[in-house]
């Protein structure tokens, strides 16, 4: 890896309209007043760092569940997968991992499967963080189910800045562990719907980094985690 590779980062395309109208408008900020114009920069930067889309080096042996977003876990309990997808109406381990406008927002896959149900349901756009956000806030669903026939739920939500859930895949299609399937503008929330009996190998507070991170194993026979904070 190049010494530049550990700053400079690809941008996600979605992203380059969204850097254009930072420049323009730095570039009127400037003519207007030069500190504006330098203002105006800095976020034009910080649009361009928010849209990055870096390589992940995503663990592929089977029944590895993977974070689907940067961020911190701020949530884990039991809860009802929505019911726009169908899946079973008994509550099931949601582990929540919320994004701040500074981390990565392109959204991964947590397992390979096929996605047997995609829903969209608008709302409101409270703080990501919150518990009740899961169920009153905008969000896309996705139902994706594996080879031995069960089902993980993974659920972008929208927070209190973001205003735009993008979705780049689509019902019936096939998805790798760790591929790209979505990405959401400027603040927001991932919920993975674990399949029944699996526990999460991750805790409250730990920093995930997508396509990378391991939160769960189905595989694997091993309970819950504990850890400590320094």
């Amino acid at each position: 890896m190049k010494m530049t590779d550990t700053f400079i980062k690809p941008m996600h395309p979605e992203g380059r309209k969204f850097v254009a109208i930072f420049a323009a408008i730095s570039l009127v900020l400037a003519l207007i007043w030069e500190p504006l114009g330098w203002l105006g920069l800095g976020l034009t930067i910080w649009c361009y760092y928010f849209f990055r889309d870096p390589k992940r080096a995503t663990p592929v042996r089977d029944g590895l569940v993977i974070s689907p977003a940067d961020g911190i876990v701020s949530l884990i309990e039991k809860a009802v997968p929505p019911a726009e997808l169908g899946m079973s109406d008994a509550p099931l381990t949601r582990v929540s991992v919320f994004m701040s406008v500074f981390n990565c927002h392109v959204n991964r896959a947590p397992i390979g499967g096929t996605v047997k149900a995609i829903a969209y349901r608008p709302g409101k756009f409270l703080n990501a963080s919150l518990d009740k956000a899961s169920a009153d806030n905008e969000r896309n669903s996705l139902c994706i189910e594996m080879a031995d026939g069960r089902q993980i739920a993974v659920v972008q939500i929208a927070g209190l800045v973001a205003r735009r859930i993008v979705c780049f895949t689509s019902k019936g299609a096939s998805l790798k562990t760790g591929e790209r399937f979505g990405l959401i503008r400027f603040g927001s929330r991932l919920d993975v719907y674990l399949p029944d009996g699996v526990q999460p190998l991750v805790n409250l507070g730990q920093t995930m980094i997508a396509g990378e991170t391991v939160l769960a194993d189905l595989v694997s026979d091993e309970g819950a985690r504990a850890t400590r904070l320094d």
